[in-house]
């Protein structure tokens, strides 16, 4: 292209790109590329005058050559497809008429930063530094699947819709991101999509707003995190999906609002993280779904559990913080496939791992409650008994106090009505308390039983008190020795 056919803004670029220097047409700094569409000739640039520069632009030796520019209006389509481009590319404030195209492209670096566009289409393309989308707006979607970036995603502050298409507004799906996605203050009117790309680094959305009711936010299905992935302080309207994902730090949800009434909130089922973080938030407007997830530490606060979870093989190690089981049972309630004896088990194993007893027996006692509720008429009649006797062999307490009440009952029957000896002359005195003792405990004798025989309704009440007192004693005996049975 010969440097006579361009404007006068063109040539002022066209010259600063030897040496690498920036052109700003801008008026003032906090001008809004909003209103580029009634920028005038004094700042408008052509697209195919940015391409020619990027193919083929004049060389300065001892320099090197690059496109920095600001406040230009690019008319036409910028298409840089399957172009190499040794120098970086930043086109920072400007405002685009129609979208970049740079698919399949190797970029040194691309900067877009605080510029207006309706959208860009960059599949599988190549960056070996970083891309800057930061305070961008896109009124249509960003394409960068199967994208490779060496460095760095920014997104920080960027603004991105697409009206009028059922399309995802961000398209990173089978994209590498080298380092970081960096986009906190992101804001998104529609879906992000995320399935099977991979971020080396850290996934930052804190303050985020993404903004898709009833379908999904953020579509993240077996999405692989260096780092950690957070969303603090954020709001999202929809669903966030990651099935399958893999994340190898803390996915930390603090002061985050998840809406998605009528629906799962967070489908996590399948996922590996090391930390999942859900705390200082109101509770999540539809299901948390945990179902075969994998987490090394689970810190979460009893307030934010929302009114129906999914936990269906849930292993955790630990969790965080430590509360009463009192206050951990409702969250096992609220499962919305009703009885979940595994759950009870994860939540009995983490209370025995950090010495809680008391508490691990709470709960497997409020398991044995829960399955009895999934019992026929008679198993949850035998269960009832169970549960007041003996509760389920987790209080025994209790049943020292039957014994007690027995050992009372028996001695006073007995003291009113003798049972007769066996050898007349041969019995030792009769001592109604002892005899009691005798036929309540297995394995203590003090010689009444084996010398007394009592007869009719007598008889009777011997035998509930040896059955019972079978029953009764090795409760208190496994009670203290703390070996209940979980069962």
């Amino acid at each position: 292209m010969e440097i006579d056919n361009l404007t006068a803004a063109e040539q002022r670029v066209w010259r600063a790109f030897p040496r690498g220097e920036a052109v700003d047409f801008r008026e003032s700094p906090d001008e809004d590329a909003a209103d580029g569409e009634s920028w005038g000739a004094e700042r408008t640039v052509r697209a195919q005058v940015v391409r020619a520069l990027l193919l083929g632009g004049p060389r300065q030796d001892g320099e090197t050559a690059a496109l920095s520019l600001a406040g230009a209006r690019i008319t036409g389509r910028l298409d840089l497809q399957y172009a190499t481009i040794d120098h970086p590319v930043r086109l920072r404030h400007c405002h685009f008429d129609q979208a970049p195209r740079c698919d399949a492209a190797r970029l040194r670096e691309l900067n877009l930063s605080e510029s207006v566009l309706p959208g860009l289409v960059a599949h599988a393309v190549h960056v070996d530094g970083v891309v800057r989308l930061t305070r961008a707006r896109c009124t249509g979607t960003v394409r960068l699947g199967g994208a490779r970036i060496a460095g760095s995603l920014y997104l920080e502050s960027a603004d991105m819709a697409a009206p009028g298409t059922e399309e995802p507004v961000l398209q990173l799906n089978q994209a590498a991101v080298g380092a970081d996605l960096w986009a906190p203050g992101l804001r998104t009117h529609g879906q992000i999509r995320l399935n099977g790309a991979s971020v080396a680094g850290s996934f930052n959305l804190c303050e985020a707003r993404l903004n898709h009711p009833g379908q999904a936010a953020l579509d993240a299905q077996t999405f692989t995190v260096g780092g950690d992935m957070l969303v603090r302080h954020a709001e999202v309207r929809g669903w966030i999906g990651l099935r399958g994902a893999r994340i190898a730090g803390r996915l930390d949800l603090s002061y985050t609002v998840l809406s998605n009434p009528g629906s799962s909130a967070l489908r996590a089922g399948s996922t590996t993280i090391g930390e999942l973080w859900l705390r200082k938030a109101p509770p999540m407007e539809g299901a948390l779904n945990l179902r075969r997830a994998q987490l090394d530490v689970l810190l979460l606060e009893p307030e934010s559990v929302p009114e129906e979870v999914l936990l269906g093989d849930l292993t955790y190690t630990s969790l965080t913080p430590h509360e009463p089981a009192e206050r951990r049972l409702p969250l096992l309630e609220r499962e919305r496939d009703g009885y979940v004896p595994y759950a009870y088990e994860q939540l009995t194993a983490a209370y025995r791992r950090v010495g809680d007893d008391h508490a691990a027996r709470l709960v497997q006692l409020a398991k044995q409650r829960r399955h009895r509720r999934t019992l026929p008429w008679y198993g949850r009649l035998w269960g009832l008994v169970q549960d007041v006797t003996v509760g389920y062999g987790f209080r025994p307490l209790r049943a020292a106090g039957w014994l007690l009440s027995l050992l009372a009952l028996g001695s006073l029957a007995f003291a009113l009505h003798h049972p007769q000896p066996l050898k007349a002359g041969e019995a030792p005195p009769f001592n109604p308390v002892f005899y009691t003792l005798d036929l309540l405990l297995p394995v203590i004798s003090f010689g009444q039983d084996s010398a007394f025989a009592p007869r009719g309704g007598h008889q009777v009440l011997a035998y509930v008190l040896v059955l019972t007192g079978w029953i009764l004693a090795t409760t208190v005996i496994a009670g203290v020795t703390r070996t209940v049975s979980r069962q």
